[in-house]
């Protein structure tokens, strides 16, 4: 428990416990609602479903979820992810694997997710991800917006609010930024039916925030497979067991959903590095936590995703080891654990309805890369955590791609 000055209500509760989680998720649901002050923090959010309480935030809900497990949009959000990976993702990478460059994995994977949404929601492909690399503005957009809401968790709210009204600091690079991304969307927006315009706008601002998320996971596990190639070898071997002859064929996401090793590496990655690594909520009443711990009104609770993920207590001694393993039973499924233990799609009523969009995406690109290439990190690079409310690469992620084609041709070379 921190206590700020009386005057700030900065009052915070910082926990790790998985039945504090599980009240103030789940349990005790109604008396946590997003509340006032968390729309005001997270403001350029609007009022969708990501900032919604009650009534509203139950028609977002079913709306968005409709949409999400209609059939025809699984169908089409599949076609849309092999179409950007065979004429955009893959030219980019056998290009720069071809000469030898350098790249930034981190910055692919946001063009990738930026262009994925942009068609899936507003049926406009940016080409974000090209040879050229094309500015985007939107791209230091969402990176300002994520690190001025970060700053507002931990600054007193009469300080930024002042910022805000002098258009200084963080502020000013939130207003920019919302204006960027406003002037992108509807601009794409106008372009369409007003039918569509109005769906559009039940979905943009959180799955454009979302898009993040995507590319800080992959940036995170191909970060861990460059240094552990037996993990990485064991994904490839795994992936040439589901697959006939090559991967000329789109795998379907029922494949995809099959490979046990795959999907346990991925959920390693969202445990040590869940992309939003806390969620914050204040009661509607006084209420008592199951750790002991009594909250009010002007207590704001953090609910560290991130140290869950490491924490002995939760998953045992090994608990800064990546094993994959970890989630595979013994006859060869994979294991559940509940949200409130791994909330890495945060966990009750407002678990991520985009769970299942963001892992067949990650899969995706996972089984493509993993598949036709192995990933040199480059040295003396520093990867730490950007200062944001995603858990982004601060620096980007620096590697040297080599075709599986040519690692094989070497090694009978040297045998």
């Amino acid at each position: 428990m921190f206590k700020g000055p009386c005057f700030a209500s900065m009052d915070m509760l910082i926990t790790t416990n998985p039945l504090d989680v599980h009240h103030v998720l789940s349990k005790n649901f109604n008396n946590y609602p997003k509340g006032e002050k968390f729309r005001k923090i997270f403001d350029i959010m609007g009022e969708g479903i990501f900032n919604s309480d009650n009534e509203l935030w139950e028609i977002h809900r079913k709306v968005t979820m409709f949409v999400f497990s209609h059939a025809g949009f699984r169908s089409l959000l599949e076609t849309i992810l092999w179409n950007l990976v065979e004429n955009g993702l893959l030219p980019v990478l056998e290009f720069n694997s071809g000469q030898g460059n350098q790249m930034d994995l981190q910055d692919i994977f946001q063009r990738f997710s930026f262009d994925t949404i942009c068609k899936l929601l507003l049926d406009h492909d940016p080409k974000s991800l090209s040879l050229d690399y094309p500015y985007v503005p939107c791209f230091k957009a969402f990176s300002d917006a994520e690190e001025a809401i970060l700053y507002r968790h931990v600054t007193p709210p009469s300080l930024w609010k002042l910022q805000q009204l002098f258009r200084v600091g963080n502020e000013k690079k939130m207003n920019d930024a919302w204006r960027t991304i406003d002037q992108f969307i509807y601009k794409c927006l106008n372009q369409k039916s007003n039918y569509y315009h109005d769906t559009c706008n039940e979905l943009q601002d959180d799955k454009f925030f979302g898009k993040d998320s995507t590319s800080s996971t992959l940036s995170w596990l191909f970060y861990i497979l460059a240094q552990n190639p037996t993990i990485e070898d064991r994904i490839l071997q795994e992936i040439h067991t589901h697959m006939n002859v090559n991967l000329r064929e789109r795998m379907n996401a029922k494949t995809l959903n099959e490979m046990v090793y795959l999907n346990g590496a991925l959920n390693e990655t969202l445990r040590l590095f869940p992309p939003l690594p806390f969620n914050h909520k204040s009661p509607l009443k006084p209420d008592i936590l199951p750790s002991g711990h009594q909250v009010n009104q002007n207590t704001k609770i953090i609910l560290s995703f991130y140290s869950m993920g490491r924490m002995k207590s939760i998953w045992g001694d090994d608990c800064m080891e990546f094993k994959p393993e970890r989630w595979i039973t013994k006859v060869g499924g994979m294991t559940h654990e509940p949200s409130y233990k791994f909330p890495a799609f945060n966990a009750g009523p407002r678990t991520c309805v985009g769970k299942d969009m963001a892992l067949s995406q990650m899969r995706i690109v996972l089984v493509t890369i993993i598949y036709r290439y192995h990933i040199e990190l480059l040295k003396d690079q520093l990867v730490l955590p950007a200062d944001s409310m995603v858990l982004q690469m601060k620096h980007g992620l620096k590697v040297r791609l080599v075709k599986r084609s040519e690692m094989n041709s070497n090694q009978i070379i040297s045998n």
